[in-house]
């Protein structure tokens, strides 16, 4: 039995759909479908139940595709490993990152990763967290990038990096002339904030509750950028990690202050499947991305420690 033709099932089953593994493999429908049948003939077993459409694994195609994945998969490690002995990075990472991540940080490293390993292949697509929890466990992915990582059987978690909170808002905005803003300062405050199920949203929720900080969440959305567009016309201010704001405070659509008494950390981490196998060019990748602390900044942000002693807030709040 071929690799190939384990390679045509998975990309079937991966894409629910013939017509699209025949494309990605560059043949006709036809030798796509006449591989599995004689997959399936080999086999004595039905391994797609093709009267429901789209179709479904049968419970022995699910058990031949989650095989034929792990072998596959060390054999592509077996050919990187074998590659890299020579130093010659040219195996394929597969990344599934959050939105934010995505755009504030990995574009950047992958951009290094490439520079340094021309022949590296790095595809990055961008996920909602369930979608890129799921794509790890399901083995479709080398690494996922989220935030506040979560283990579990199925996961392992490998800490990244940190990132502060800030109020970001529009420079219209009636607190824009304040240096840096304290909790009370939000209450009662239009707010665009995140959807109530995402952790994100959680955690800022148990630290201004904690205060008995009521801001007044006129808009909820499950992703930064969205956010960041809803904060631009002035529908309400933010709490974001600081190095998601970086373009925008620079081209100056948005304005950046830090907290002086809400200590909000987004921590990112990257996960993977455990008991996985990372070929070497992904091993190789993990650990160029571990290595990676240079994070853009916003220029001309302070925190309130290492303001002046004569600018410290006054107990209302506003700069004196």
């Amino acid at each position: 039995m071929q690799l190939k033709a384990l390679e045509i099932f998975c990309d079937v089953v991966r894409c629910r759909s013939f017509s699209q593994a025949a494309r990605e493999n560059g043949m006709s429908q036809s030798a796509v479908s006449q591989t599995v049948h004689q997959l399936e003939s080999e086999l004595g077993v039905q391994l797609l139940d093709r009267s429901k459409r789209p179709f479904v694994l049968t419970a022995e195609g699910k058990v031949y595709y989650d095989g034929c994945r792990k072998i596959l998969r060390r054999w592509q490690a077996l050919i990187d490993d074998v590659r890299t002995l020579h130093e010659d990075v040219s195996g394929r990472v597969h990344v599934a990152s959050i939105y934010s991540v995505g755009l504030s940080h990995i574009n950047t490293v992958v951009q290094r990763f490439m520079l340094r390993y021309p022949k590296a292949n790095v595809r990055v697509e961008y996920q909602h967290p369930d979608r890129v929890y799921r794509l790890v466990e399901d083995d479709r992915v080398d690494i996922g990038l989220v935030s506040y990582p979560r283990a579990s059987r199925q996961i392992k978690v490998t800490p990244w990096r940190s990132e502060t909170m800030v109020a970001v808002m529009a420079p219209n905005h009636p607190l824009v002339d304040c240096p840096w803003l304290e909790a009370s300062q939000l209450d009662g405050q239009p707010m665009i904030g995140f959807d109530r199920d995402l952790r994100i949203r959680q955690e800022i929720d148990r630290e201004l509750g904690a205060r008995e900080v009521r801001p007044e969440v006129v808009m909820e959305f499950d992703n930064i950028e969205t956010i960041k567009r809803a904060v631009e016309i002035n529908a309400g201010l933010s709490l974001l990690p600081a190095p998601t704001v970086v373009r925008e405070v620079a081209a100056g659509t948005l304005v950046a202050r830090p907290l002086a008494d809400l200590h909000l950390i987004r921590p990112l981490g990257m996960i993977r499947r455990a008991g996985g196998t990372l070929t070497a060019t992904a091993r190789r990748f993990v650990q160029f991305l571990s290595e990676q602390t240079q994070v853009a900044s916003i220029p001309g942000i302070e925190s309130p420690e290492t303001l002046a002693p004569e600018a410290t807030p006054s107990s209302s709040g506003v700069p004196k």
